[in-house]
């Protein structure tokens, strides 16, 4: 939910900035309006392309075990991770549904 609002936010920026220019009105606040607006919604970008959620399904056949195991900081679960060799992706899948005590 907060992605979504944190978008949108970016988004009235941009259109903010895109008024400030076409009419003049404000012309001072457009640098920060085009800049605030720009690394919102780059930077959510950026935050979803590089964070993988954490699958709670079985790995696919292909995938080949690291024997990397860690607790999850966010969820609290024990995680293991996948290489996906005809991607050159890692994959996260949750080991127990538990969340671990801290």
């Amino acid at each position: 939910m907060l992605p979504l609002v944190m978008y949108v936010l970016g988004g009235l920026l941009l259109i903010g900035a895109a008024i400030a220019a076409v009419t003049g009105v404000m012309i001072a606040l457009l640098p920060q309006l085009l800049f605030g607006g720009l690394l919102l919604i780059v930077g959510l970008a950026i935050e979803r392309w590089r964070y993988k959620p954490l699958l709670h399904t079985g790995p696919d056949p292909s995938w080949k075990d690291t024997g990397e195991r860690f607790v999850d900081p966010g969820s609290g679960q024990l995680t293991a991770v996948y290489f996906d060799a005809q991607r050159g992706e890692r994959h996260y899948i949750v080991i127990d549904g538990q969340p671990r005590s801290r």
